[in-house]
């Protein structure tokens, strides 16, 4: 179980963040990010060693306001291999140096990712602890995986993030994000399964949207 420490981080995550999507190719922004904290959840790591965090920041540096999905691991010690992948580094008020990784490319956040998509996982709230965030949906309708199995190259462009599993089943991460249709399904038309959450537009509306689906 994570828990949550209300405390201090310098840089903050989103002073790291403005520096660091606009190197993304799915960021649509031009100049520097004027971000800020929109909604998302946390999925716990079986071991309690590593904080997963997927977090929904929205732009408002252009003429209409984006929000995007950034997910998130914070580390005691840098992750071997990872070194392209590493947003920046912070120092936590309880916890001192974390390393903070595009989750993307953390096995231990696609592990829990494709748990949360079978329904072996269950997301937690973002701000409080031990707390089941009931926005959050999910499905999936295909085979089930092992940790082993669910390590998979990543690919960026200016759509989003996939992770090809070995069997070929794709997870898609919906980086821009779009609110849906109120009270419609998230799933997309010939998707094996997908992951919805909830995030707050600048004017305090509550919206919810896809962020990831699975096709195989």
């Amino acid at each position: 179980m994570a828990i949550i420490h209300h405390t201090t981080l310098k840089p903050t995550k989103l002073e790291l963040l403005t520096s660091w999507l606009p190197s993304r190719p799915w960021y649509g922004g031009a100049g520097e990010p004027r971000l800020a904290k929109a909604g998302g959840f946390r999925l716990d790591d079986p071991e309690g060693e590593v904080g997963i965090e997927f977090m929904v920041t929205t732009d408002a540096a252009g003429p209409e306001p984006v929000s995007y999905l950034v997910p998130l691991t914070y580390r005691g010690a840098p992750l071997d291999g990872a070194e392209h992948a590493l947003v920046g580094t912070m120092e936590h008020g309880v916890l001192g140096r974390r390393w903070a990784y595009d989750g993307c490319h953390d096995p231990v956040l696609v592990a829990q990712l494709w748990a949360l998509i079978e329904g072996r996982a269950e997301a937690q709230a973002q701000n409080v602890t031990a707390t089941v965030d009931q926005e959050v949906t999910r499905s999936y309708a295909g085979p089930g995986r092992t940790t082993k199995e669910v390590t998979a190259p990543v690919a960026d462009d200016s759509d989003g993030t996939r992770l090809t599993a070995p069997d070929g089943t794709t997870l898609r991460l919906h980086r821009v994000l779009r609110p849906g249709p109120e009270g419609a399904s998230l799933l997309p038309e010939g998707a094996a399964g997908h992951v919805g959450g909830a995030w707050q537009l600048p004017d305090g509306t509550r919206v919810h949207g896809l962020f990831a689906d699975a096709r195989r």
